[in-house]
């Protein structure tokens, strides 16, 4: 069972309805399914909750969404950091909490990543460029992963990757090594190095591509458990 962290949207619109919604874009959990898992979706709750949440499952995936709170980082908001989920924020960060604690398989994707790496005590870059293709429309580029990392027994050679992203960690949070990076350096993998434990975030969108080898590692991390 993974669980995937979720949006929460004041105003999502389907059939005859617009209400308030804890939504996902269904790339993340056909992925968990496509790699062998079950999905099931964590909207945001009392961060109080999340240990309870996280003793339920066998894995945990924080997906990408809005800007991670410059506060949360100790930063001033710069003018194209956008608006802040306090909500999904404190819930996921509580998330991270738990299952670091609880020693289950995290992966952080995209926003998950920056918030793994917040969580440890991390900084991010407010803006890059090169990341996204515009505004909607998701990139891609080439990553290169480190040798010897988790990511790189994954994943050895290098692959070209769906993005859309502005922002980037800056100064990595405690224990965290790189484990893949961009052409223009840009960090894009992490993992936290630590006997037993299986924690990875990833800069790009996997449940956008046809790689499962990522989620399934994850979920093979997850079912070893």
């Amino acid at each position: 069972m993974i669980g995937v962290s979720t949006y929460l949207e004041s105003g999502a619109r389907w059939g005859v309805w617009e209400l308030e919604a804890a939504l996902l874009p269904v790339g993340y959990p056909r992925l968990v399914q496509r790699a062998g898992g079950l999905a099931a979706m964590l909207p945001p709750d009392d961060p109080e909750r999340a240990a309870e949440a996280v003793a339920r499952l066998d894995g945990l995936v924080v997906a990408g969404g809005p800007d991670v709170d410059p506060v949360r980082y100790g930063a001033e908001r710069e003018a194209r950091t956008g608006p802040p989920a306090p909500e999904r924020d404190a819930w996921e960060l509580a998330l991270i909490d738990a299952a670091l604690a609880a020693g289950i398989p995290l992966l952080g994707i995209c926003r998950g990543m920056q918030l793994l790496n917040v969580a440890l005590g991390g900084t991010l870059v407010q803006h890059v460029d090169g990341h996204a293709e515009a505004v909607g429309v998701f990139g891609g580029h080439t990553v290169k992963p480190v040798p010897g990392t988790l990511y790189g027994g994954v994943v050895p050679e290098e692959t070209f990757v769906p993005t859309y992203h502005h922002q980037a960690v800056d100064r990595l949070g405690e224990g965290l090594v790189p484990s893949a990076y961009a052409g223009d350096g840009t960090v894009e993998a992490v993992e936290l190095p630590s006997p037993g434990a299986w924690v990875l975030g990833v800069q790009w969108h996997p449940e956008m591509g046809d790689d499962v080898r990522v989620m399934r590692a994850l979920v093979e991390a997850a079912a070893a458990g």
